[in-house]
């Protein structure tokens, strides 16, 4: 939702860092972010929470990192957006289970179903979206990331927020996944209206 305003906030924070990474490609930078996403999700299992949300954060900031270095650099290619993607979901789904794994509970096990399930709804509802709009050449001209993306309640700032939260507060971890799955639902739907509305 609010991915569009903070992402010129976002790039001038990490311009000066981007700018001095001359010698590290951006598909390392994103691999490098998922071994910290993969630690996060490690700590969660373990329950050591406070790391857990340290090394969920440092992904983030590398996530930021890779696109914004690509840009500055002219290394742009299909194949980085790819794989930026392609991370950022391994990371989104090891964290949750980490949690699952940490909580040993059968409510937790059934509210990260939920969770994950509507994971997989949500990235149908918006790819399949985004290979529409890409075959239309419907792509705006001022968005810099790879892929085209109707906005939506939960985003990627959303995202981070939301995740933060699990490790602030594991003991509501399955009340929060359930919150965030109906969040996302929501998002769904709203992608679904404006799909009727636009194609």
């Amino acid at each position: 939702m609010f991915d569009t305003y903070l992402r010129n906030t976002k790039d001038r924070i990490g311009e000066p860092i981007a700018r001095r990474l001359t010698n590290i490609s951006p598909n390392a930078i994103s691999l490098i972010g998922l071994g910290f996403g993969i630690a996060s999700a490690f700590f969660a299992a373990r329950q050591l929470y406070l790391l857990g949300l340290v090394f969920w954060l440092l992904n983030r900031i590398f996530d930021g990192l890779d696109g914004l270095l690509a840009r500055l650099h002219d290394k742009q290619d299909d194949f980085g957006g790819y794989l930026d993607i392609l991370l950022d979901f391994i990371a989104y789904a090891a964290i949750p289970l980490g949690f699952g794994l940490g909580a040993a509970s059968q409510n937790v096990y059934q509210a990260l179903a939920v969770l994950l399930s509507i994971y997989y709804l949500n990235t149908a509802s918006w790819m399949f979206l985004s290979a529409i709009l890409e075959k239309r050449a419907a792509r705006d001209p001022e968005t810099s990331t790879t892929i085209i993306m109707p906005t939506g309640l939960i985003g990627g700032f959303e995202t981070i927020v939301f995740y933060s939260f699990f490790f602030l507060l594991p003991q509501y971890i399955t009340q929060l996944f359930i919150i965030f799955s109906l969040l996302i639902l929501i998002t769904i739907i709203q992608r679904l209206f404006w799909a009727k509305k636009n194609l």
